[in-house]
């Protein structure tokens, strides 16, 4: 999803891909395409795209994905899609 972005850099999204079994839930519920699988094994495709939702992380059942849930990048983000980007002046 290369297109999508907010700012480049700061998710705090971590992966232990050494830990992950291969189930590839975060590949299912991550709306950005964040995830891809890689040998069986899950791989960080796009780290930019990540908005912080945390639902890769709340969904792994080994608990090797990790997340900070931010509601400022997700905020501005839902905001660019209701009032179009040059209607938002901030993030929050």
């Amino acid at each position: 999803m290369k297109t999508f972005r907010y700012l480049e850099n700061v998710s705090t999204l971590l992966l232990d891909q050494e830990g992950c079994i291969g189930c590839g839930m975060c590949t299912a519920v991550c709306p950005h395409q964040v995830f891809t699988m890689e040998n069986k094994k899950s791989s960080i495709q796009d780290l930019d795209a990540c908005i912080e939702c945390g639902a890769c992380a709340s969904n792994c059942p080994v608990a090797v994905i990790t997340v900070t849930p931010g509601v400022g990048c997700a905020s501005y983000i839902i905001q660019t899609w209701i009032k179009g980007r040059d209607a938002v002046i901030e993030c929050c």
